[in-house]
């Protein structure tokens, strides 16, 4: 994936960011009313945006208590080797109730977000497809007890006067 540079995006490409992070369903007429631009230069924005792979999706978010998964928790895995990892997360990808697998550093290897109707159900996909994944070695459940939150990595605007300058040239 290419990095984008620093000064390909300005502070409107933030600000839109910004907003539709917090509401994707928010109407580009209502984005550009908000940035003081038209509408298809919001839509060329998202599209460079797109095309940066800064946006890399859209979608609704899902309850996944609502629909019965009400254990929600954190596997800390560790592997034979770290040279396994892209191994073990394809054999982790068959698994649906993993929705998010990290490479880290410190004590495992890994870190898998799982989500399983009980405690039983757990202890199922643990003991019958996890652990059983060639190169996992041992596993940590953390249980989640609650969430508490749950956002976006904010944008911050740059108030540089080169910026400033940009924003304004490129609003007319």
């Amino acid at each position: 994936m290419k990095e984008p540079k620093p000064d390909k995006i300005d502070n409107l490409d933030r600000n839109i960011l910004n907003i539709i992070m917090g509401n994707a369903r928010t109407p580009s007429k209502e984005v550009a009313e908000m940035c003081g631009v038209s509408r298809a230069a919001v839509h060329q924005r998202v599209q460079k945006l797109m095309d940066l792979d800064i946006i890399t999706g859209s979608g609704y978010s899902v309850n996944p208590h609502k629909l019965g998964f009400d254990t929600c928790t954190f596997i800390g895995v560790k592997l034979e080797r770290g040279s396994l990892y892209r191994e073990v997360a394809r054999e982790l990808e068959n698994i649906p109730e993993v929705v998010e697998c990290n490479f880290t550093t410190g004590p495992y290897s890994m870190l898998i977000k799982v989500y399983a109707r009980d405690n039983r159900d757990l202890m199922n996909l643990l003991n019958n497809r996890i652990q059983h994944i060639h190169g996992v070695t041992e596993t940590e459940t953390m249980i989640v007890l609650e969430q508490t939150m749950d956002r976006h990595i904010m944008i911050p605007l740059d108030f540089s006067r080169r910026n400033a300058q940009n924003l304004k040239k490129n609003s007319r």
